[in-house]
């Protein structure tokens, strides 16, 4: 079979060899290409692939089209958004994902994100910079604090288990019933963002979930509340939040996510807000992220061809 990797996956040339070469032993053809997000490219690469490796890239169903040959796509991602999957059901194309890999990695920078915005560490660091003090900058600490999360699968809990270790109370929404001890409530939405100090979504996008943060979720939060999402950004109505930081509304953000992929326009709505972070989608990147997922995208893709199908998406 000619296997078609669509776009680097962060890991050394060492790594993808080894795999490569057990696959070229197995008499199959690997082929790995740098990402190119341009559609003609992308179909010319793909016609002839039995399998298509593909990690964060946006997919077009006109790929899926143009491939007669394929029959199974390997995400290595935990999302799925940005794959055609209903072209790709309608075609009979297996697809699996690479479920956990990321989940310390988020959990990691969530965490991160609540203690820099809590004790103003970019205005402090600023200050500092320009020969100034923490006079007017003193934050707040962690410990003590509610923390809401919204959506309880892998990466929620990991938050949660993080977050009950610094001391906080942790509620939760979520669409299916909770059993775990770190979480200390299941709550509705409304209740969720009244009562918390601090947001972190961790729900997929769905049409459910598409725009589930705006102008009137937002005015239910606490002024001194703060938004965490590092799940994905059409969650969030970013006009609103826009809004919603300057007019001080709630206290701060963080976002890892936006509407589309960075780099972003330079005038984009939440990159010149109040008590703002903004990082370009690195929540799941790190060397030991990169490593175990490109070790669970490839046990799939071994899986599958055994015929024993992993992380099941399709």
């Amino acid at each position: 079979m000619k296997i078609v990797l669509l776009e680097e996956l962060g890991v050394s040339n060492r790594i993808l060899e080894k795999y490569a070469k057990r696959l070229e032993e197995m008499g199959h053809t690997f082929v790995s290409y740098k990402k190119d997000t341009d559609i003609n490219t992308q179909i010319e690469r793909v016609k002839d692939a039995d399998i298509l490796m593909v990690a964060n890239m946006s997919l077009d169903e006109k790929v899926l089209e143009n491939a007669d040959k394929l029959k199974f796509i390997d995400v290595a991602f935990t999302g799925v958004d940005h794959i055609p999957v209903e072209k790709a059901r309608q075609k009979n194309i297996a697809i699996s994902n690479a479920s956990g890999y990321a989940t310390q990695a988020v959990a990691e920078l969530c965490i991160s994100f609540m203690i820099q915005l809590l004790r103003k560490i970019k205005q402090n660091e600023e200050s500092c910079r320009n020969g100034g003090t923490k006079e007017g900058l003193i934050g707040n600490l962690l410990y003590g604090k509610t923390v809401g999360i919204i959506g309880a699968g892998k990466i929620g809990r990991k938050v949660a288990l993080l977050c009950k270790a610094f001391g906080c109370k942790v509620i939760a929404y979520n669409r299916s019933i909770i059993n775990d001890d770190s979480i200390d409530k299941q709550v509705e939405l409304e209740e969720l963002l009244k009562n918390s100090d601090i947001v972190s979504l961790h729900c997929p996008l769905t049409p459910e979930t598409e725009g589930l943060i705006g102008k009137k979720e937002l005015a239910l939060m606490k002024k001194t509340a703060i938004l965490i999402n590092t799940a994905r950004g059409n969650i969030v109505k970013s006009k609103d939040l826009e809004e919603a930081l300057q007019e001080e509304i709630i206290a701060g953000a963080a976002c890892d996510v936006f509407e589309k992929e960075p780099p972003l326009p330079i005038d984009y709505t939440l990159l010149h807000t109040k008590n703002t972070i903004v990082t370009p989608h690195i929540a799941f990147s790190s060397i030991e992220s990169m490593e175990e997922r490109a070790q669970i995208v490839f046990d799939n893709l071994f899986s599958w061809l055994e015929g024993k199908q992993k992380n099941k998406i399709i």
